[in-house]
């Protein structure tokens, strides 16, 4: 398929996002790197001051405190600190997700699509080692990296399991699920020095059905009173309100505020000739010339009690 401009590739979301001009002229930079210090095994302080000393800068991303946008570095993975697990690269967008979900030490939760498990460890540290997690994934080869990554970040109170999202087993329910759904990866686009970006394949109907499938799995696995947060790093309405929207028609489920301090958009009030459920401009749109990285939604759902 024939490489686009950012114009041409999402024109058909020219009068959805605000600002569109900024929008495409944004997707020219490149996606700017994101550190994650891991305080299961190290202070923010004192690994902070060790990366300077070598001069390595990082900026704080506000209101994160664990969160540095790293201004001086292209391979974490090469650094003492990221073999010994005292941070982890993960991009604002996926931190944000484990952050609304907001689980609390000895919760039970469930990462439903975990792997490579960088929100999995998140959660871990936000729980403090405490409680439970449920980590599933399909895919025996992601289970090698989802593995590897809460080895090496000290996670201790994670169970890893395997099974298609949409059929995991209802013998359990949980204080919170983390539905970070397979998608289109609209968000992850970025046309770079050359200026263009090649389409990925678009949202087919499969992909559509699983994400309803997901979301409504998700939520008959949660406990009345339950969170659950469902996300993608796409644009696409049709992965995104259109699945809440679903939720909303099939089951009691009440959408709630997504309480961090940070740039983003309302979820949509309508797409095409799709109308939308007004609580669902509580939802979260992000896009990076708001906030610099991946493009992302987020929805926090609750179960009534």
């Amino acid at each position: 398929m024939t490489n686009l401009t950012p114009e041409e590739y999402f024109s058909s979301y020219s009068t959805m996002i605000p600002d569109f001009a900024a929008f495409c002229g944004k997707l020219a930079d490149p996606l700017p790197l994101h550190l994650r210090i891991n305080t299961l095994k190290a202070s923010v302080t004192e690994t902070r001051v060790r990366l300077e000393h070598r001069g390595i800068f990082l900026v704080q991303e506000k209101p994160l405190p664990m969160v540095f946008r790293a201004q001086n570095l292209s391979h974490p993975g090469h650094l003492l600190e990221f073999s010994l697990g005292h941070l982890h690269s993960q991009a604002l967008s996926s931190v944000l997700a484990a952050l609304a979900l907001g689980p609390q030490p000895g919760d039970m939760v469930l990462d439903l699509c975990a792997a490579p498990g960088s929100k999995t460890s998140l959660l871990a540290q936000l729980m403090e080692n405490t409680g439970t997690i449920v980590a599933n994934d399909n895919k025996p080869n992601r289970l090698i990296p989802l593995r590897a990554n809460l080895k090496r970040l000290g996670v201790t109170n994670t169970i890893l399991v395997r099974y298609p999202g949409q059929h995991l087993p209802k013998r359990f329910t949980f204080d919170r699920i983390l539905v970070d759904v397979p998608c289109s990866a609209e968000g992850t686009l970025r046309a770079g020095a050359q200026g263009t970006i090649r389409p990925p394949p678009p949202a087919g109907e499969k992909l559509l059905r699983l994400q309803r499938d997901l979301i409504l799995r998700s939520f008959d696995l949660l406990n009345p009173g339950g969170t659950l947060v469902y996300s993608t790093c796409t644009y696409n309405p049709e992965e995104n309100e259109s699945v809440v929207q679903f939720l909303l028609e099939n089951r009691e489920a009440i959408i709630q505020p997504v309480a961090l301090d940070l740039p983003h958009n309302p979820g949509l009030n309508r797409w095409k000739e799709k109308t939308y459920e007004p609580s669902i401009k509580q939802c979260w749109r992000i896009y990076p010339h708001q906030l610099d990285t991946v493009g992302f939604f987020l929805a926090r759902v609750v179960k009534g009690s």
